[in-house]
């Protein structure tokens, strides 16, 4: 077996696929592109799900990749286990409608026993197959595998919900019995014993059947185009490969581990208890790729996963004496690692480093806000005599403030006091729940459509026309093809067509087909792209139209040149927003339509209004300028070299269109733009708005649109000027702040009034009072018109030696507002509201001097003031 680094492990299963005919395919962005059944991307099948449910064809049915992935559906095993990880790498080759089981089977073997490859020693093989797969098992006989290496398992099914399913095969290496202390043997595999003997390595799933969940397995139908789908962990292969004991002494995590070193003062020991030093070592890697990639801390979804991730791991870093903020120091470390396959980590170091930092800093802040929690909590026990946290808390010390178990039962250590840990894992156990049940359980792909996976017939998208004659080379009315049709809905591919298809952003054109004497036949009310990339005209038959005819193929001009106009927009939009607020504002999605443009950008905080302001006035600007627009059709390496940006979630060919605005702007495009930026007319921000954790969108409109937005906003001032009665526009501001102080002098004088009348008032309440338990007390309703008049008398109660407590109570509206103030330490205001309350119908609390309640029943008023002297 040879002795390889992550990178050559990564590089020379490439090499091999591509030596069988494989296109590379490139490691696809952790943030998911139009598929909200996954939060991340989360295996190296994910990104080619459109391949596999026939929804696209690929240029090239073989395709390898190294696909970076994240799962977190179970981030506490992460340190604990040799081998569990949020971030991986997985390794892959997939045969869409191609070879099969044979070359899968034959390939594999190849490529980890062959001495030109991975050179594993064949004794150390195992393999586990479906029992009734039996073409597996003879395939592994025919490789050479011994019968006796060959293990059956029930499990070895693969299948999600409805769609592609199959058997599938899985490999493992055989570590000896240093790491099988009983003696088990090959029953670890049979009997799926947790062990660190037989490392899994590979799984094979020969996907040949459509799963229909209504049937039994054995009643599933055969798929059209049968697919090899397989996935290799870099992290493991690396592990077996470097004799490592756990994945975490390769290449991929030492390094990480030995600055962890540096920073604590603490050295790693592989054979004592390293769990902090992996929990940093893991995290850091999904944290530096996953925010290189757009996603950003927050407080749901995966903003909530990326701040666990480094909450916890800072609180790791804690445990090993780290009391700065140290993760962004780790950054570096783990860009030098994947450099030679993942660049971004370093192009993009400074910003990641950022974002961390700052979390890390917030967290610090947290931690002081939980132990002043934390330390309220266990008072109030103490004050009742009870020596146990509740599960409950210590799940809230856990969730909103980042303390590890341990650091709670340290502070309650110290307190004499007990956790309930029973009670913690039930509250945990819920969480998890509520996070599986919200994420829609995704990898299921779509049923192969056979009917529009078979369309070959070439069709040609012309984008310099906006009308012209042409074929029509397919019909297809419900699923089927057929030779004509006369009314209905139908699918139609022509030879040639001036129909742009909903890509990128952009939606598809409208219009209309005409036959040869210029009558009107169908209706295009859309066109998206077939699996072989054909654009389809979904339309409204209205007329004959038959296989074979010439149409004259209209589009809608009006609609098309009001879409040209938001989608160029939407480039300088882009720009402007990386020259006002940063290069990382990159795009995470759009829409062009011809009323408005919608653009979705990853940033980390609201944008300002003056940098709104900016990044309009930059947009106009450039409008004003008439920059020219042209368009240029190259190979990617040189549109890269050209300095062209590519559009987030776009499939580029090696042939592309670069779109070059004056010298400023030059993206990689394939939709529709117009000549010259000044018939955009004029540019205009409706709405800017978060749309999740580290996304925010634009809203935007152009043209007419934006001319009607600015005449709205001129009729509002018209109406306000007519309100204040000022004859001109410009005169608003000034009469708006004349009469903003005229109110606050109205508003002044009008508290100074209640403050005399409540201090009036008081003075007769104030000399009500009663003694109980040695306290004096005062209990009175009053008349006021709002709750602060209550802040007010107890304002005025605070400043002279009235009496220790004061319970106030008003009839306000339709509800009963109370008050407590309390002087004494033997009387706590919160807790005497909360015995109150209930007598109202309410509820409340606060601080030991000041709680506040509300309640329903006012007819009660006089029996809960009636009770206070029993609650003191």
């Amino acid at each position: 077996m040879k002795q390889l680094t992550s990178a050559q492990i990564r590089q020379m299963w490439l090499d091999f696929w591509k030596s069988k005919g494989h296109a590379v395919e490139p490691s696809a962005n952790l943030v998911p592109v139009n598929d909200p059944t996954l939060l991340w991307i989360n295996s190296g099948v994910a990104t080619l799900k459109k391949y596999f449910d026939g929804s696209v064809i690929p240029e090239n049915p073989r395709i390898t990749n190294a696909q970076k992935s994240i799962r977190t559906n179970d981030i506490e095993n992460v340190g604990k286990t040799a081998r569990h990880h949020t971030m991986f790498e997985m390794l892959g080759n997939f045969s869409i409608g191609d070879y099969f089981r044979d070359q899968a089977i034959e390939w594999g073997y190849e490529l980890l026993t062959s001495p030109e490859w991975f050179d594993f020693p064949k004794d150390k093989l195992y393999i586990t197959y479906y029992p009734d797969d039996k073409d597996t098992y003879n395939r592994w006989i025919a490789c050479g595998v011994e019968p006796d290496h060959l293990v059956p398992i029930e499990d070895n099914f693969w299948e999600i919900g409805a769609g592609p399913s199959g058997p599938d095969t899985e490999i493992f290496f055989d570590r000896g019995e240093d790491f099988d202390p009983d003696n088990i043997g090959l029953r670890l595999l049979a009997e799926d014993i947790e062990n660190d003997r037989y490392i899994e390595i590979w799984n094979i799933v020969l996907s040949q059947f459509n799963a229909d969940p209504k049937i039994s397995r054995k009643e599933y139908k055969e798929l059209p185009s049968k697919n090899i789908d397989t996935g290799a962990g870099l992290e493991r292969l690396a592990a077996v490969m470097q004799g490592a004991k756990t994945n975490f002494e390769t290449d991929l995590f030492l390094p990480i581990i030995r600055e962890v070193e540096k920073l604590s003062g603490k050295t790693y020991d592989p054979d004592g208890d390293n769990m902090s030093f992996k929990v940093i070592a893991d995290h850091i890697r999904a944290l530096s790729f996953a925010i290189g990639d757009g996603a950003l801390p927050g407080n749901e979804g995966r903003g909530y996963v990326l701040r666990r991730l480094l909450r916890r791991a800072s609180m790791h870093g804690q445990k090993l004496g780290i009391t700065e903020p140290f993760l962004y120091k780790l950054v570096p470390t783990v860009g030098q690692i994947m450099e030679s396959y993942y660049p971004e980590v370093l192009e993009k170091q400074n910003f990641i480093e950022k974002i961390i930092r700052s979390e890390e800093e917030s967290f610090a802040r947290t931690i002081h806000t939980g132990s002043q929690f934390a330390e309220q909590l266990m008072n109030k026990l103490a004050a009742k005599n009870q020596t146990e946290i509740s599960g409950k808390d210590i799940f809230k010390l856990y969730d909103t403030y980042g303390f590890q178990v341990e650091l709670t039962a340290e502070l309650a250590e110290h307190r004499n006091m007990t956790l309930d840990i029973a009670g913690f894992e039930a509250a945990m156990k819920e969480q998890q729940k509520r996070a599986r049940a919200a994420v829609i359980k995704g990898g299921s792909m779509g049923m192969q459509n056979e009917t529009l996976s078979r369309i070959t017939e070439k069709s040609v998208f012309n984008y310099d026309k906006e009308a012209l004659d042409s074929t029509l080379s397919v019909i297809i009315s419900d699923n089927k093809r057929t030779e004509a049709i006369s009314k209905g809905q139908a699918l139609l591919v022509f030879a040639e067509t001036p129909f742009y298809a909903e890509m990128g952003g952009q939606v598809a054109d409208h219009g209309a087909i005409k036959n040869s004497e210029g009558e009107l036949v169908a209706r295009v009310t859309d066109v998206q792209k077939a699996p072989n990339g054909q654009p389809l005209h979904m339309v409204e038959v209205l007329g004959e139209i038959s296989l074979g005819s010439r149409y004259q193929l209209e589009i809608d001009r009006k609609r098309r040149y009001a879409v040209e106009k938001n989608h160029t927009a939407t480039h300088l939009l882009h720009a402007a927003l990386h020259n006002v607020i940063g290069q990382h504002a990159t795009q995470a999605g759009s829409l062009n339509e011809e009323e408005f443009l919608r653009f979705d950008f990853t940033h980390f905080e609201t944008v300002t209004a003056e940098e709104l302001r900016r990044i309009e006035e930059e947009v106009n600007q450039q409008i004003w300028n008439a920059l020219p627009i042209k368009t240029i059709e190259t190979d990617l390496a040189t549109a890269k070299e050209m300095g062209a940006m590519a559009l987030f979630g776009e499939k580029y060919g090696q042939q592309v269109r670069v779109v070059v605005i004056g010298d400023y702007s030059i993206e990689l495009c394939g939709g529709t733009h117009l000549a010259n930026t000044s018939e955009i007319g004029l540019f205009k921000i409706i709405k800017e708005e978060g749309i999740g954790s580290g996304t925010r969108r634009i809203v935007a409109v152009t043209g007419r649109q934006a001319f009607e937005a600015y005449r709205e906003q001129e009729d509002k001032l018209k109406e306000v000027a007519a309100a204040l009665k000022v004859s001109q526009l410009e005169q608003v501001p000034a009469k708006v702040i004349n009469l903003n102080d005229s109110l606050r002098n109205l508003q002044k004088e009008m508290a100074g009034l209640k403050e005399k009348a409540a201090a009036a008032v008081a003075g007769d309440i104030f000399k009500d009072v009663k003694k109980v338990k040695g306290l004096r007390y005062i209990a009175s309703q009053v008349d006021v018109a709002d709750a602060g008049a209550l802040r007010t008398f107890a304002d005025n109660w605070k400043q002279q030696d009235y009496s220790d407590v004061l319970v106030l109570a008003a009839s306000i509206g339709e509800k009963v507002n109370i008050l407590v103030a309390s002087k004494s330490k033997e009387v706590h205001a919160g807790n005497l509201i909360k015995a109150l309350a209930p007598i109202i119908s309410g509820r409340g609390g606060g601080k030991p001097d000041m709680a506040m309640a509300g309640g329903s029943d006012a007819s009660k008023i006089a029996e809960l003031l009636a009770r206070v002297g029993d609650n003191l």
